[in-house]
């Protein structure tokens, strides 16, 4: 029988580096949501699609092929798209673009596809809500919005992504707002997740927090 772990959070909330970590130390397949979404997001520039045109849209995310490698690389029709999907026109409109219903239905269909057969962990808005809701381990990643920014901030520089703090800040509210008010899929705290404020907490710490919980479960 297959294990799952779900982790939700909001942007820059260290989601994506605390998934690697724990997937590394526990031998788990990792499945980066967020990234499908860009992935989208980046198709719908390169063939020149508007937000407006929602059909063009649905229709593009049911025929893009989505890959994922052993070093977590993404690759969007074969090509390795990793750095290109985190840059500025596609940070800007991966949030309205995941907002569309039909568009959210495909990429969780493809998401449950993918984690057939493996011991998995994925990290999104909706995995503990949506996609997985009897997920053995459910967690919600936390950190103040200073620290998210500041933190997305030096991820964009480390991988030569030029953004102005004050562009991420305003992003960040933007992406926050939309989540937390999809009609599908929103952020949502639940009950039953385990919630981890990672404002003054390392990268370590956290991750440590996450491996203990599922080892000791």
């Amino acid at each position: 029988m297959s294990i799952v772990v779900a982790i939700d959070g909001p942007a820059g909330s260290g989601k994506g580096t605390i998934t690697g970590i724990v997937s590394k130390k526990l031998g788990l397949v990792n499945i980066d949501t967020g990234a499908m979404y860009r992935c989208v997001a980046l198709a719908t520039i390169q063939n020149n699609i508007t937000l407006e045109e929602k059909d063009k849209i649905i229709e593009l995310a049911k025929n893009i092929k989505i890959e994922f490698d052993s070093e977590g690389k993404v690759y969007l029709d074969g090509v390795d798209v990793s750095k290109r999907i985190r840059e500025k026109d596609v940070s800007s409109i991966v949030s309205p673009l995941s907002s569309i219903v039909e568009v959210r239905e495909e990429m969780v269909n493809q998401q449950r596809a993918l984690a057939k057969g493996f011991d998995i962990i994925m990290e999104g808005r909706d995995i503990t809500t949506v996609v997985f809701p009897d997920a053995d381990y459910k967690f919600y990643l936390d950190a103040s919005f200073e620290e998210r920014a500041k933190r997305r901030f030096l991820q964009n520089q480390e991988q030569g992504i030029e953004m102005s703090l004050e562009e991420i800040k305003e992003n960040i509210e933007k992406r926050d707002y939309n989540d937390m008010h999809k009609e599908v899929g929103a952020l949502k705290r639940t009950e039953d997740q385990i919630y981890i404020d990672s404002t003054n907490l390392t990268i370590d710490e956290v991750a440590d927090i996450v491996i203990q919980t599922i080892k000791e479960k």
